[in-house]
């Protein structure tokens, strides 16, 4: 379940910390590859030296190498990753993850990380059940982080009760279940992300500023909870984090048509984010246009209409999920598309509102199924609004099987 999966251990300062090295040496025996970060307080409890021999790789405190001034790139830390488990997690380690608080290596990579987090608290009783705590965990949990619950034991102060890190075999055993219990495990999906660009002649194209983050972030979510990912995607510069996922890369609507067509025979799950280009130019100059030869007038087509193609195909057991993006009459337009393509769901998404759209970094959605249920969030990451739609499209799936 966990062998070839990157798995980022990070420490804290806790007497539990003692604990992460069976955790380490349970994980390489699971044939995972495991690095560890720590924070400067968790050293005084576990040397870097028993991790690093452990885990086989470099442990990282500090944002820069002390003798050669390397810079620790916690970026790339948080995009290697497959899983990050945060063990142990002090209650002010906690406190500073749900406010967003960025002092040392450990939480600079939690604010960088796309993979699914998993944190197992160590603390006092009465820590663990304080308000605070309480409060941060929730937000935490709303953050789409995972609780590791702690067990019932002799705590460090002699108390006796909830708070003491759960035993490494069962934190495995715990991240193993949640993987092979995701109704989305083995699913095959079809993404589409990014834009696609209609050739005038050799130099120009007609196409848009679709970025396709919001598609790649969707295939990363999916590919985190098992899903068998294929993404067809148009030009871009982004990277793929999770290697176990397909990429097809593509340029015109009609390479994404052929390629959406011939993977959706066998999808359980499409989900069509790419922003397709409506018209494409009726003739390609087969040499650059000159400007001396003045303005010309381009003859426009319209491109195959993949979404619309798919809808029409889709078997009951199969589940296509659409985007709009709308300028005005935001709602009805997204729900006559909805009918008009025969999708169990649709992303709509409007330019009206700040912070959504092309090339940002966060996005705000609406989302609407066939039944005309209107669910609307407040504006996210790309990285958690991947995540409600998920969330959405697991209720669909679950329905589906009822």
């Amino acid at each position: 379940m966990l062998k070839g999966k990157n798995i980022l251990i990070g420490v804290t300062g806790s007497i539990a910390a003692y604990k992460t090295a069976t955790l380490v040496r349970l994980l390489v025996k699971k044939g995972a590859n495991v690095r560890v970060v720590m924070t400067t307080d968790a050293t005084e409890f576990i040397t870097p030296l028993t991790l690093s021999t452990l885990s086989k790789n470099s442990v990282l405190i500090d944002f820069k190498a002390d003798k050669t001034g390397e810079w620790n790139n916690h970026v790339e830390l948080g995009l290697w990753a497959n899983f990050f488990i945060i063990a142990p997690a002090t209650a002010n380690t906690i406190a500073k993850m749900a406010n967003g608080i960025c002092d040392n290596l450990l939480l600079a990579t939690y604010l960088s990380a796309r993979c699914p987090v998993y944190y197992a608290p160590a603390m006092d009783l009465d820590m663990f059940k304080h308000p605070a705590t309480i409060k941060n965990i929730k937000t935490l949990q709303s953050f789409g982080n995972i609780l590791i619950q702690p067990e019932n034991g002799e705590l460090a102060s002699g108390l006796y009760g909830e708070g003491r890190m759960a035993e490494p075999e069962n934190i495995v055993a715990f991240i193993e279940k949640k993987k092979e219990t995701s109704v989305l495990k083995n699913k095959k999906i079809l993404i589409t992300a990014g834009p696609t660009y209609e050739a005038i002649d050799p130099v120009r194209f007609i196409g848009n500023h679709s970025s396709g983050k919001m598609g790649f972030a969707l295939a990363e979510e999916l590919a985190n909870q098992g899903a068998e990912v294929t993404l067809v995607c148009g030009p871009n510069n982004l990277i793929l984090h999770n290697n176990s996922i397909k990429r097809i890369d593509i340029t015109s609507a009609e390479e994404l048509y052929q390629a959406s067509v011939k993977v959706f025979k066998n999808a359980d799950i499409a989900i069509l984010a790419a922003a397709v280009a409506d018209f494409k130019p009726s003739k390609v100059a087969t040499l650059k246009i000159k400007k001396s030869l003045g303005t010309k007038s381009i003859e426009l087509e319209p491109t195959k209409d993949t979404l619309a193609a798919l809808g029409k195909v889709k078997s009951k057991k199969q589940l296509l999920v659409g985007f709009a993006l709308e300028t005005n009459n935001e709602i009805e337009n997204a729900k006559l598309k909805i009918k008009n393509k025969n999708l169990d769901l649709i992303v709509l998404n409007s330019l009206n509102d700040k912070g959504a759209g092309f090339k940002t970094e966060t996005n705000k959605i609406t989302l609407i199924d066939k039944h005309n249920k209107i669910s609307k969030f407040e504006l996210k990451s790309k990285q958690q609004v991947a995540k409600d739609i998920v969330d959405s499209i697991v209720a669909l799936t679950n329905k589906k099987a009822k």
